[in-house]
């Protein structure tokens, strides 16, 4: 008799777990060991940067080792009684955010090797006689390191597929779009992650740029808009170059320095976007213009 369709899926998700417990075993038992043990005797790099590169692995090869590839590999054994997979998945799904950490982190990872690459021979060389070893199939300490961020976009195909090759009258039907619907929730964490880190560096870029004044600095803010801007000054009928930074919540106008050391802008005036008012107005001599009056005081600008 051949194998049903949706039990070689879950077949083809158990084998894939195990090569995948394989190479966090490799991540977490043989690089980040050695590499620790190595800057513990203070022979490569600091033990922090060690722990920087490997963020969370520790946990996530824990977790796939002693639980998630055992739940699935009774699942198999127990198959043809129980022929679902669905209520583990949803039971362990949970535990998933913890990819979270690891997805952010990664490119910062990456970036750290390279960096210690070249500060540190040493460190250089044990990553090298690591590659050089079987078990790393001629492939680099990256390449390995990509493979979590790969791993739950891999178990939402697998589930699809499997859902998709269920027969209608499966009493797996259920669990298993609830399950599907669990790591979708789980993989829109690990994005959101990292949206979220982006914001927040680009935000701090902004800032450096603004000279880190502190009632500026805010992780809570939105940076909406900037750009360049033309201050009209009605006694002298001239403009000047100013800049202006839109959060949510004000409006940064800005005087752009001349010796750029530290910071690029200085700020003028912060307005609050609360009760704020922007008027366009009809000016010959100086089209594009507009007033923008706040509680502070009102500005007439003219863009490009």
């Amino acid at each position: 008799m051949q194998e049903p369709e949706e039990k070689k899926i879950v077949l083809e998700l158990v084998e894939t777990e195990q090569a995948y417990v394989n190479r966090l075993h490799l991540l977490d038992q043989i690089f980040y060991t050695e590499l620790m043990k190595e800057a513990k005797n203070g022979k490569t790099v600091p033990e922090e940067v060690v722990k920087m590169i490997f963020s969370n692995i520790s946990s996530i090869y824990q977790f796939h080792a002693n639980f998630f590839l055992p739940e699935l590999q009774k699942r198999m054994g127990d198959w043809s009684c129980n022929p679902q997979i669905g209520d583990v998945i949803q039971k362990l799904a949970p535990f998933l955010k913890m990819y979270g950490e690891y997805v952010k982190n990664f490119d910062k990872a990456v970036e750290l090797i390279t960096v210690w690459s070249e500060k540190s021979p040493p460190f250089q060389e044990l990553i090298a006689d690591i590659q050089k070893r079987k078990v790393c199939a001629n492939l680099t300490l990256q390449h390995h390191m990509l493979e979590p961020v790969q791993r739950i976009p891999r178990y939402e195909l697998l589930l699809k597929d499997y859902i998709r090759k269920l027969p209608p009258e499966s009493p797996d039907w259920g669990n298993a779009e609830k399950a599907l619907e669990m790591i979708f929730m789980v993989a829109k964490h690990s994005n959101a992650a990292i949206a979220e880190m982006e914001r927040l560096q680009n935000l701090w870029a902004v800032y450096e740029r603004l000279g880190l004044e502190d009632d500026i600095v805010d992780p809570s803010n939105e940076l909406i808009k900037e750009g360049p801007i033309q201050k009209i000054s009605t006694r002298s009928n001239s403009t000047s170059e100013k800049y202006l930074f839109l959060f949510n919540n004000m409006l940064l106008y800005c005087v752009p320095k001349v010796i750029q050391v530290g910071a690029e802008f200085q700020v003028h005036l912060r307005m609050d976007v609360d009760g704020m008012k922007v008027r366009e107005l009809n000016d010959t001599q100086f089209p594009h213009t507009f007033l923008v009056s706040g509680k502070q005081r009102t500005l007439e600008l003219q863009a490009r």
